[in-house]
């Protein structure tokens, strides 16, 4: 099974296959409208709204199985995403990224890269950053910034 094998549900609930983003450098966020790291969404702005001509794309999944950051509905999160960062970048249904029930995009994602101190996730707004063709390139924890890693991104493209 490879990252376009996978379906989920965008903000509003309907399914998206994710080969519909075959040929385009993405990256994976888990995210969180009450976190620490939440003006990354920002920094994140900024990179999509740069690249994404150049075939990038970034796609959240807000996430609240971290202290409880991210405690709002879809429509809430979605609300304040756009009025407090003008996010324009894709954004999908909350998720659970470990654990039982943890999104099936997750599993196969944290397969194919590890963090430090293991597969896990550890909080919001880890980072996967995937190449042109589907592979998962690297990870990066949530204290990396969008801004350190846009050479990443562009040497992808």
């Amino acid at each position: 099974m490879g990252l376009y094998d996978f379906q989920v549900k965008d903000i509003n609930g309907n399914d998206v296959s994710l080969a519909e983003y075959k040929g385009k450098v993405l990256l994976v966020v888990n995210t969180a409208t009450g976190c620490g790291f939440t003006p990354q969404y920002e920094g994140l702005e900024n990179l999509y709204r740069e690249l994404n001509a150049q075939g990038f794309e970034i796609l959240d999944f807000p996430c609240n199985q971290f202290g409880n950051q991210a405690p709002g509905s879809d429509a809430e999160i979605q609300s304040f995403c756009k009025l407090k960062y003008d996010v324009s970048f894709p954004q999908f249904k909350k998720i659970e990224v470990n654990g039982a029930n943890e999104a099936p995009l997750y599993t196969w994602l944290k397969q194919q890269k590890g963090g430090v101190l293991g597969s896990a996730i550890k909080w919001n707004f880890t980072k996967f950053l995937i190449d042109r063709n589907g592979n998962v390139v690297e990870r990066f924890a949530p204290t990396v910034t969008p801004e350190k890693i846009a050479d990443k991104v562009k040497e992808l493209l």
